[in-house]
């Protein structure tokens, strides 16, 4: 298949999937809903926003013009992809990277997004027959050429085990760090917080500790970010914050807290739902060794205007580009090698 197939295929993807999802939208949303409490309407709007971003043609055309892409000529590989179900459509940018590079997709989907996959797996072959052929869903993984995996740190140990003998990418937890210079606008905080509540937190592009210079007040922060209050009405995230409040309180540990997020002073990375970690940092060369010494479990790190080295700006965290790769292991790459 042609790169302007490819393309073009993508493209018309994206508007059937516009055209499609205001008439099943109730009933899509109910049945997502019930496979994970976390996925609610706001998320999976959220969730297809992205994936419109990653169809939009002059990003496709930028992406994939850097890949050289074979007419597979009837030999493309069978590759497995092992769906997380963190937040909602977290594999399609593995299901499209596959689909690009002319391979066959094998999907295990995750049991908390068994739903939205399919859906748009369905529109995709009611619109081009020619990959009717290329994708199946599967209940099991056995006859796959490589396989890209994602979970927890503890199941990609099993992944490394079991998948050992073909080339693969496991992906292990990750986390996204959030830096303060100082100077920063109520706006750029309350982007900042966006970052850090975007998906209830459960996203490896979700901030889950922030650093801040000596001296800082966070009472700026807690003011700029106090209109996201609102995600206390859903009653699965009020249980996590009542939750770690009270683990704190009764274990007399000191913390901060806005009413809805709770802030505590840790030199860890990976905070709870509904808790943000912060530390404090002496100056730029000092925070970016401290990034530097823990960089193989970062995914994303943020700042004002891109403030330190190689970061993002605050409130893009959640819309990234086909070639923001997870890990940051190129995929294409990868898939174009076996």
């Amino acid at each position: 298949m042609s790169r302007d197939f490819l393309i073009n295929t993508m493209i018309r993807w994206s508007q059937r999937i516009q055209e499609a999802l205001p008439d099943k939208k109730d009933e899509l949303y109910q049945k997502a809903l019930a496979g994970s409490g976390w996925f609610v309407p706001e998320n999976i709007d959220q969730a297809f926003e992205g994936i419109y971003n990653y169809l939009d043609e002059k990003k496709m055309n930028s992406w994939l013009k850097s890949y050289d892409l074979p007419s597979r000529n009837g030999k493309p590989k069978n590759v497995g992809i092992v769906m997380a179900g963190n937040i909602p459509l977290v594999g399609f940018h593995d299901l499209l990277s596959v689909l690009c590079s002319g391979h066959n997709c094998l999907i295990k989907t995750s049991s908390q997004d068994h739903v939205l996959i399919p859906f748009l797996l369905n529109l995709l072959l009611e619109l081009e027959p020619k990959m009717v052929d290329r994708v199946k869903l599967v209940d099991n993984l056995k006859k796959q050429d490589a396989v890209i995996a994602t979970g927890s740190d503890n199941t990609s140990r099993y992944f490394q085990y079991y998948f050992r003998d073909i080339p693969n990418i496991i992906r292990k937890n990750r986390t996204s760090i959030g830096v303060i210079e100082g100077n920063e606008s109520n706006e750029d905080l309350l982007k900042l917080g966006n970052d850090i509540l975007q998906y209830f937190g459960l996203g490896c592009r979700n901030i889950s500790k922030i650093f801040i210079p000596e001296g800082y007040q966070l009472a700026k922060l807690f003011e700029a970010i106090q209109p996201l209050e609102e995600v206390t009405q859903y009653h699965k995230y009020l249980n996590n914050y009542d939750y770690n409040k009270s683990i704190y309180l009764v274990n007399r540990e000191p913390f901060l807290e806005t009413g809805f997020l709770l802030f505590k002073q840790s030199d860890q990375l990976v905070s709870p739902v509904s808790v943000v970690y912060y530390d404090y940092y002496k100056d730029q060369e000092d925070i970016e060794k401290e990034i530097a010494s823990v960089k193989d479990k970062i995914q994303c790190v943020a700042s004002k205007n891109s403030w330190i080295k190689n970061s993002l700006e605050f409130g893009t965290l959640q819309t990234p580009d086909p070639w923001d790769y997870a890990d940051n292991v190129d995929t294409m790459k990868f898939l174009l090698s076996i």
